[in-house]
């Protein structure tokens, strides 16, 4: 990557941008870290080393956290031109608990490591303020997703979720009933029984590994 096109993607993902000494803009030229992420990979974990600032390029990560039971319950995800910020949870002491970073699709990000932006979380308040308000901006993603748990019946979470992957995705999602179960944090025999309703009702056609939207109003009027 060009040093043009790197300095218009973190002027663009940084608000601090601007503020920082030709010296710091340097260190993040230098530092920054332009990575492929296969679908699947798990890109940060608790037991791992602090990543940093991951801006995604392309494609898209989700956050999410695992029950005892080893349930998935998907916090929000980081779409293309987004910054996911609690890879870098580490600089910021107030987050106390730990998620899961997994890449959707095959993703493109850019990383900007911790050995960069610590020293500035010292020096500069307005790095500082920028990581916690962006992870505070993530926070109302996760009580939206708390609030679909606990108030929001099956059949609607996953019209939601599907719509939400329809707006995003078009007509053919290719995703298996498992995915989706993971996604909205539910078991896969409940969605299979979901998603089979959907398709008596014309809303949906359920093929091997792929969800097809036939009935887009039917959907939006179920997601509310």
């Amino acid at each position: 990557m060009n040093q043009t096109n790197l300095d218009g993607l973190l002027a663009d993902a940084l608000p601090f941008w601007p503020q920082l000494t030709p010296e710091e803009q340097d260190l993040f030229r230098r530092t920054a870290v332009d990575a492929h992420i296969p679908k699947g990979t798990i890109t940060h974990r608790a037991d791992q080393d602090c990543r940093g600032i991951m801006l995604v390029l392309s494609g898209q990560l989700r956050a999410y956290i695992v029950s005892e039971e080893g349930r998935e319950v998907t916090l929000y995800r980081v779409q293309a031109g987004e910054v996911c910020v609690l890879s870098s949870s580490c600089l910021m002491d107030a987050i106390v608990f730990d998620v899961l970073i997994e890449a959707m699709e095959d993703t493109q990000v850019l990383t900007l490591p911790v050995n960069a932006l610590a020293p500035l979380t010292q020096r500069k308040p307005e790095v500082e303020l920028f990581l916690y308000k962006t992870a505070s901006e993530r926070f109302s993603d996760i009580m939206w997703t708390i609030q679909q748990i606990l108030f929001m019946g099956m059949d609607r979470r996953t019209a939601i979720f599907l719509w939400d992957e329809y707006t995003r995705q078009g007509e053919v999602i290719p995703m298996t009933h498992d995915e989706v179960a993971r996604y909205i944090g539910s078991a896969r025999e409940v969605v299979t029984k979901v998603l089979k309703y959907f398709a008596q009702e014309g809303i949906v056609a359920l093929r091997r590994g792929k969800i097809t939207i036939l009935d887009k109003n039917k959907l939006r009027q179920l997601a509310g």
